[in-house]
């Protein structure tokens, strides 16, 4: 399945990124436009209509913010939680188990990768399948949280197809009744999903691994990131200022383009499944 309105990766373009590619240690980031032949949105990419995310410091302001966050996630979980690896996808897993990759860094929150093979995987923003407590930091499930929302709020999520947005919540416009379901361990926290929002700061030993592996890197291939937020784009200027080749596979421009040693202009799943052809 491509993406809609995905253009074709030029042959030349692609030799081009192969003798970037090949032989070298490559650590690949990854980000929204990867998971969207999965049918997640994205929030920058060429159709995107424009979306405003609840920041973190929206959601710990109190019930309501935190009410209008789960009714919609909840709706999304429906969608978010039941996607599939895409072609992408598994083209990355196949790049890592062939030794071409050696890591991959993702600012998705879908953990679509380790669903598609990938072992080596630092999720930057964290997962969408974990559920974190405010209060007394204990990490539970999200399934488990599904459930019991769902015993909470009865055929809530039932009202058939809904637009999805980016990061697994739904376009909702009554939240007014829902009910919220508190932390089981400590009796009372409020939860949130165990991920980075906008505003909030990326864990710092996660960022510093993350260093550690560009530092690592021979090439560093970004696939499906605008990169207009810094938590994935100092990774891109770091291998710059190291002098490690940049290539970026993205549909439209980003903000690493001008430090980018190539950049293919292309839809992410025919291009990384072309380059698993020519690089194993």
């Amino acid at each position: 399945m491509l993406q809609k309105g995905s253009a074709p990766v030029a042959s030349t373009d692609l030799s081009r990124a192969v003798d970037l590619l090949a032989g070298r240690r490559v650590v690949a980031l990854t980000g929204a436009g990867l998971s969207t032949d999965s049918g997640i949105p994205d929030y920058r990419g060429p159709d995107s209509p424009p979306r405003s995310p609840m920041t973190y410091q929206e959601f710990v302001s109190g019930h309501a913010a935190q009410q209008r966050y789960w009714a919609r996630s909840h709706v999304g979980w429906r969608t978010m939680g039941t996607a599939h690896p895409n072609a992408g996808h598994r083209a990355v897993a196949a790049l890592e188990r062939a030794g071409a990759v050696q890591a991959v860094i993702t600012q998705n929150v879908d953990g679509l990768h380790e669903a598609a093979g990938s072992e080596h995987v630092v999720d930057l923003h964290g997962r969408i399948s974990r559920v974190r407590c405010l209060h007394c930091d204990d990490v539970s499930g999200r399934a488990l949280l599904d459930e019991r929302l769902e015993a909470l709020n009865p055929g809530f999520a039932d009202d058939g197809f809904v637009e999805l947005a980016p990061d697994g919540d739904a376009v909702v416009s009554d939240v007014s009744g829902f009910r919220l379901a508190d932390c089981l361990v400590c009796g009372g926290g409020p939860l949130k999903p165990d991920v980075v929002f906008f505003g909030e700061n990326v864990p710092r030993a996660r960022v510093e691994r993350c260093y550690e592996l560009v530092a690592g890197a021979e090439a560093l291939l970004v696939a499906g990131s605008s990169l207009t937020v810094q938590s994935g784009l100092r990774f891109v200027r770091r291998a710059s200022q190291e002098g490690t080749p940049v290539v970026i596979v993205n549909r439209g421009a980003t903000r690493g383009d001008p430090l980018a040693t190539l950049k293919l202009d292309a839809g992410c799943s025919e291009t990384l499944t072309a380059l698993v052809d020519a690089l194993t």
